[in-house]
This record gives structure tokens, sequence and C-alpha cells, in this order.
């Protein structure tokens, strides 16, 4: 076996196992628990309330979020709509307002001092609850479930929907019965992300006040100090994340959407549109954008206006930026790292093993944020009480947690480099570690900038992870924001908010710039 497969392999599991130890603490520590105890938390209301509200929370922003997505790709992807290109981008850049600073826009925009109220005399109920927690998400994740869709769009073969009609069915049948079964792959992936998305959101729903799984798990541990029921809402929340991507591939089994008859597919065709549906095309366009872009940046500068000394609340945003900088910067260096001997062993040394330990790899991505994050509390207080509360947990957490998305681009970059230039370095004499470093990594740079880049805004303006593991006194721009909102300090939350915002932009640029599929 080549020396280099061995210590790849060694780097591998030794990552997988720091994914995989503290979820078996989380474990033990519900196991604490007897049967009788067990038993009653299985049987309490409040269970059975959390999982309906959680159920109905993604039911929900599913729906909203495919009702917003849907249409946009059609228009971008199938029409000849004046624009199509500026709509692309327009739909992306809600990513750029995370869930609870999309909650913290709603929540501004209403009560007697709200945004309606102070601009246009309107005045209207706080948004709370199930709609409030609706809005926030789907007005923040709609732009994943458009992406996948778009691209769904274009690979589809156009000739099938021609044949449809050609035997007479009507567009709503074609629609239907050709289009809409071809877009599953697409909408099951958009939906899966979302799905989990929303399982494990922390900020939209506790601003929003709608009790669900993660809002509850942060409640019985920091309120309550019931560990051993915060462990098995946690455990319950990562089965039901589980259970989704377990349904996602099972619905996806068997499935065959390519052509399998003779000739070839007709070229891309695009319908032309008429005035009228140029005019409504570009009417719900500017809803959407309206909704997902307009509104944040409109209660942020009117919050902002209202702030009587701007000067002096930056010594505070900066403090708070550089905490936050000081966390996500080597969160994105430490993910690299680990991502990079994952992907070799991946792309140059696939095995049963390699499949393993990039599944693992997963694992951080996949569970929710909060009961991740609760898994490494109760490690580090039973197992590494020196960790407890210190940055370099909170970053190492970050690091696995965001491990996939660095992992995505190196992986990619590999495939793409070529591996007789490293089998002739080491025909030279070059070492494993010689090799790597003088012609592997030159050549996948640019994939490890990117997938740096993507941990690296995502840690600026993460919030769960924070909230149980950041050292105390540690308020980086995040906890500041969500803190300041929920005391309803909606004008000194908005310079924070802003900040995110600014910051989140950068993970939208990296998504277009590397976004293929254009028109």
């Amino acid at each position: 076996m080549p020396r280099a497969r061995v210590i790849f392999s060694a780097l591998g599991l030794m990552i997988g196992g720091l994914m995989v130890l503290p979820l078996i603490w989380l474990v033990m520590r519900a196991a604490q628990a007897d049967m009788a105890q067990v038993i009653d938390i299985f049987t309490r209301p409040r269970t059975l309330q959390l999982l309906v509200n959680t159920g109905l929370l993604v039911i929900c922003t599913l729906a909203l979020a495919t009702v917003m997505a849907l249409p946009l790709a059609w228009l971008v992807s199938r029409t000849d709509l004046p624009g199509r290109r500026l709509i692309n981008i327009l739909a992306v850049i809600p990513l750029a307002v995370p869930g609870y600073v999309m909650a913290y826009a709603l929540i501004g925009l209403s009560g007697n001092f709200g945004f309606m109220n102070q601009v246009f005399g309107v005045t209207i109920p706080r948004l709370q609850g199930l709609t409030g927690a609706t809005l926030a998400l789907s007005l923040y994740t709609f732009p994943y479930i458009y992406l996948n869709l778009r691209a769904a769009f274009a690979g589809l073969d156009q000739s099938l929907e021609e044949a449809a009609r050609a035997l007479g069915a009507t567009p709503r049948e074609v629609f239907f019965r050709v289009t809409l079964p071809h877009l599953m792959p697409a909408l099951m992936a958009g939906w899966l992300v979302v799905g989990l998305y929303v399982i494990g959101d922390f900020g939209a729903v506790a601003l929003m006040r709608y009790e669900v799984f993660s809002y509850a798990i942060y409640l019985q541990y920091s309120a309550m100090f019931d560990r051993v029921y915060a462990a098995w809402l946690a455990l319950m929340l990562i089965a039901i994340a589980l259970s989704v991507v377990w349904w996602e591939s099972r619905l996806r089994e068997g499935a065959h959407y390519a052509r399998t008859g003779s000739g070839t597919g007709t070229g891309r065709r695009r319908l032309p549109l008429p005035l009228l549906g140029q005019v409504t095309g570009w009417a719900f366009t500017g809803l959407v954008v309206l909704a997902s872009v307009g509104l944040p940046i409109a209660v942020l500068s009117f919050w902002m206006v209202r702030l009587d000394d701007l000067p002096a609340v930056l010594p505070a945003l900066l403090r708070a930026f550089s905490q936050s900088l000081s966390v996500a910067v080597p969160s994105a260096l430490m993910a690299a790292a680990m991502a990079l001997p994952v992907a070799v062993l991946a792309v140059r040394y696939p095995s049963p093993l390699s499949t393993f330990i990039n599944r693992l790899a997963f694992i951080g991505y996949a569970v929710p944020a909060l009961a991740f994050a609760l898994a490494f509390v109760f490690f580090s207080l039973n197992a590494a009480r020196f960790l407890y509360q210190t940055q370099i947990l909170l970053v190492t957490v970050y690091a696995l947690s965001f491990l996939a998305l660095a992992l995505g681009p190196i992986r990619s970059a590999l495939y793409q480099a070529r591996p007789s230039v490293e089998e002739a370095a080491r025909a030279l004499g070059h070492g494993p570690f010689s090799v790597f470093a003088r012609v592997t990594l030159p050549t996948i740079r640019p994939g490890v900038i990117a997938g740096m880049v993507l941990v690296f805004v995502i840690a600026m303006k993460e919030l769960p992870i924070a909230f149980l593991l950041a050292p105390t006194g540690f308020r980086p721009l995040s906890i500041t924001m969500f803190s300041r909102t929920s005391e309803g300090m909606l004008m000194e939350a908005a310079p924070y908010a802003a900040a995110i915002m600014a910051f989140s932009a950068l993970f939208v640029g990296v998504i277009l710039r590397h976004d293929k599929k254009g028109e």
C-alpha cells in the first residue's frame, strides 16, 4: 500500500473521529435517563407539539419558497423575458440576508414605532409565530431551490415536451405530466438543503417566538438546566434531519430521467412572451425582490438614520467585527486543512474506506447546528474540560460543521488536476509530502481558496453554535445583533445587521462567480 495512502487514511480517520466522538457523548448523556424518564420525555404533550411545530414550519417554508423559486427559474431559463441576466442576479442576492436578519427586518416593519407606521402611517401587528418564521426563512432560502430548478430547466430535453404537445396534451398536462416529473430531482435536492436548514434554524424562530426543537433545546440547556431532556431533544432533532436525508435518497432510487430512444434532443428554444406576459413576469420578480431584498434594506436604512450618533457606535461595531474575524479566519484555515486529506483520499485513492471517511465529513453539515454544538458541550465538560467555553473549541466546531463546504471545491479541483504530473514527481524521487506540497497543492489552490471563502463568510454570520460555545464575553456580530433585537433594541441592532449583510454578500459573490449555468 502506498505510504501516501496510509497517511491520508490515518488523517481522514482522525477527522472522522472528531466528527463522531462528541455525538457519542451526546448519546451517553441522554442514556443517563432511566426508562421511566425516557417514556415521559417521548409522551410529553410538549414533545409532540415541538414535532408538529417543526413539521409545519418545514412544510410551509418549502411551499412558499417553491412558489417564489419555480416561476423565477422558468422565466430565466425558458422565456425571452428582457433582463434575464439581471433577474438571475436578483434571485440569488437574498442569500446575503440571513434568516435572523430577515426576521429582524420583519419585526422592524411592524408596531407603532416600526417602519410602516413611521413612514406610511400604517400600523401592522408584530409578525411572530409560524407566519413570521415562515416568511423570514422562505425569503432567505428560496434561492437554493431556484438555483437547482434553473439548472434542471437548462438540462431538460425540450423535445419531450414537444412530443407531448404533438400528441394533443394541453400546456397544463405537459407541465404536470412531463416537465414537473423531470424537475423533481432538482426540487428534492433544493428541498433537502432548505429542509435541513429550517429544521436546524435557531435565530429566526427564536426572534419570531415560535417554539420548535432547536429553540426548545436552547431553552432547556441555558434557562432550565435540564441537560438530559436537552440531550434527548437534540437526538430527536438529529433523527428528524437524518430521516429527511434518508427519505430524499429513497425517493430518488430507481428514477430515470434521461432519453432512452435514438436521436438527439432539440436545441434550447425560448418561449416568446407577449407584452402582458413580460409585464407580469417583471411584476412577479419585482414583488419577490422587494420582499426579500428591498424590505431588509429599507428597514435597516430606516433604523440606521434614526441613530443619534453613528460614529459613537463604531468602536463597539469594530470590536464585534474583530471578534467575528478572530474565529472566522482560523475556522476557514482549519476547515481547508481538514478537507485536503479527505478530498485527496476520495479522488486519488478511492476505496470503501475513503467513501466511508468522505461520508463522515458531511455529518457536521447534516446534523442541526444547535444539536452538534450541544454534543461538543457535553464532550468538553466530561472529557476535555479545559476546552469548555474556549475559542479553540468554537473554531474547531466551526471547522467540522462547515467542512463539507470546503470539501466540495477542493474535491472538484482535484478531479480536474492531472494525476500524471504527481506520478512524474514521484518518479523523480519526491516523497508523498513533497509531491503534495510542491505539485498537488499549487494545482488545486483556486479550489482551496474558494472553500476557505465559503467557510469564512458562513462563520462570520453563524449564530447557534456561537450561542452555545462562545467564551464568556465573546460578542461577535451575530450574537450582538441577535441579543439587541431580542431585547427590542432595533435601532442599536441595525449597524450589526448591516455588517452581517455586507459580509454575506461575499457569499453571494462566490456563488455568482462559480455559477456556470447562465442563460
